[in-house]
């Protein structure tokens, strides 16, 4: 352990000189590579400037790169959920920009609390992050005003805000197509020959679950279908179980598709069909939404739309990043996937 101590007293106190001189380059060619400038290194002098920088144990100060540019080398994401497989999968096309770009991701959870959001929002703005992205399903249709000054400060700060979803003014919007793909998917499944429908959403007011319910509904209505029975919770798995139970007490009819407003809901449900000794498929169909990988792998097989939820991620990143931006909505077009959960009754 004595042996190392030399080299961390070089590391702390090596400079970007120190390594621009060891590199054979300037002073601005060393900084370029380093600091996360844009402008373009050739790859001769980067592979010297980072080689370089290994050999001499350099670590870029980010504070003082904050402090000369307005904003760090940094992107914070706030999510609803970690353990979601959706905000994953979000969470990897960010990574994926911010790896291309140079940049660091820093995820915070908001548990889909606003006053956390506020609180998490008001902390990152300390670090000046080169973007913020909001990807956590919103409870309200308008913006809290507390963390509408806490965003415009940011902004004022030289960062950028990124809101999945639409309807935030002012900030960039990356909008997922949630009505249309489940009207899709609600009508897909009126064709099938479905005629009743039960429907395990989150709380009111939860807009991506209330848009995705209205979707669903004006779908399977047009199609012929019933209106659906309606039980409100939350976007997760043991909700998907406790919203299944409920509709089983109060008695769900052979051929009834039941529609979780998340696959990871879904997921919940067919454990709950299971479990009181019903059929998911010819008995009880089940569908959801976004296409995790796990709807995949269960057996049968989940029914869903497809949400290309790596490639939101990216879009979210480079809208956070990019000086001229617009939405490609072809690279984020949704699809239904009829799958054994949903078996035809036409």
């Amino acid at each position: 352990m004595v042996t190392d101590a030399p080299a961390r007293l070089r590391a702390t106190s090596t400079t970007l000189d120190d390594v621009a001189r060891e590199a054979g380059v300037s002073l601005a060619t060393a900084s370029r590579v380093l600091n996360g400038s844009t402008r373009k290194v050739a790859d001769s002098y980067r592979a010297r400037v980072e080689d370089a920088a290994e050999r001499l144990g350099y670590s870029a100060n980010l504070s003082a790169q904050a402090t000369a540019r307005g904003t760090s080398a940094t992107i914070a994401l706030l999510v609803a959920d970690i353990a979601d497989p959706y905000f994953g999968e979000l969470a990897s096309g960010v990574a994926r920009g911010a790896e291309e770009a140079g940049l660091v991701v820093t995820i915070s959870i908001t548990e889909r609390d606003p006053e956390r959001e506020v609180r998490l929002v008001r902390a990152l703005r300390g670090q000046r992050p080169r973007g913020v992205i909001l990807a956590a399903s919103r409870t309200s249709r308008e913006m809290a005003p507390e963390l509408a000054r806490e965003l415009d400060l940011v902004t004022a700060a030289g960062g950028r805000v990124v809101a999945l979803g639409a309807g935030i003014p002012d900030v960039r919007n990356v909008v997922i197509d949630n009505r249309g793909g489940a009207e899709a998917l609600g009508a897909a499944l009126a064709g099938r020959g479905y005629r009743n429908a039960v429907v395990l959403a989150a709380a009111d007011g939860v807009v991506t679950s209330d848009v995705r319910l209205d979707g669903f509904t004006a779908g399977f209505t047009a199609g012929g279908g019933a209106a659906p029975r309606v039980y409100r919770g939350a976007f997760t798995r043991e909700s998907g179980v406790e919203l299944m139970d409920q509709a089983l007490a109060d008695g769900i009819e052979p051929g009834t598709v039941v529609f979780g407003i998340s696959d990871v809901v879904a997921i919940g449900a067919l454990s709950a069909v299971r479990a009181a000794g019903r059929e998911v498929g010819a008995d009880i169909a089940l569908c959801g939404f976004d296409d995790i990988p796990t709807g995949r792998d269960v057996t049968p097989a989940l029914t869903t739309v497809r949400v290309p939820l790596e490639e939101v991620g990216y879009a979210a990143f480079r809208a956070a990043v990019d000086d001229e931006w617009a939405q490609d909505a072809d690279a984020l077009r949704l699809e239904v996937l009829l799958r054994d959960s949903t078996p035809s009754r036409a």
